[in-house]
């Protein structure tokens, strides 16, 4: 059992509420998500391949780190865990790029920017079964092999224009414009 905060549509954290999961978000309350994209201060991004005992897209390519914050834990003090958990990448630059909502979820988007030994990534037994670190090109390439629609949009838009490498301080602001802009949440 895991205990969720409450939050309303705005992002506000709901007093005294709590969510149990498993079990139904309250109607007109949401809990929250954070995702972590990783970016390599070389330009590559972090690949995860989710484990194939997983109910939910076996074996698919994730470009995100992520899960829900248990209760009591802001956003960012989530994507920090989620990232550690999922990766054992410690948060060097960890920048807000976008929040999003869908039925019952808030999403709290977020960009690491590392120069992490890229073979020292650590896989969760159980959740991922490999990683790999890919350039823009390969990533564009594989966006209907990566699990999450908002992720394909995000990897789609993101890039759609512009030089082959952008630099991590001016694709922070894009990002956040473009995943605010989602239509399909």
């Amino acid at each position: 059992m895991e205990l969720w905060d409450a939050y309303d549509e705005n992002f506000n954290l709901v007093p005294g509420v709590t969510i149990t999961r498993p079990g139904p978000v309250p109607e007109g309350l949401f809990h929250l998500f954070c995702d972590i994209l990783v970016q390599h201060r070389d330009g590559t991004y972090l690949l995860m391949r989710r484990d194939e005992s997983k109910y939910f897209f076996p074996g698919m390519w994730e470009a995100t780190a992520g899960g829900s914050a248990i209760q009591g834990e802001t956003p960012l003090a989530c994507a920090i865990r989620e990232l550690w958990e999922e990766t054992g990448i410690k948060a060097e630059s960890l920048s807000e790029i976008g929040r999003l909502k869908n039925r019952d979820t808030l999403f709290v988007q977020y960009l690491c920017v590392t120069d992490c030994d890229k073979n020292s990534v650590m896989l969760q037994e159980g959740e991922t079964s490999a990683y790999k670190w890919v350039s823009r090109a390969e990533l564009l390439a594989m966006k209907n092999e990566i699990v999450l629609e908002r992720i394909q949009f995000f990897i789609e838009e993101w890039w759609h224009e512009g030089p082959e490498q952008k630099p991590v301080e001016n694709a922070e602001g894009k990002a956040f414009r473009l995943l605010n802009r989602a239509r399909f949440l």
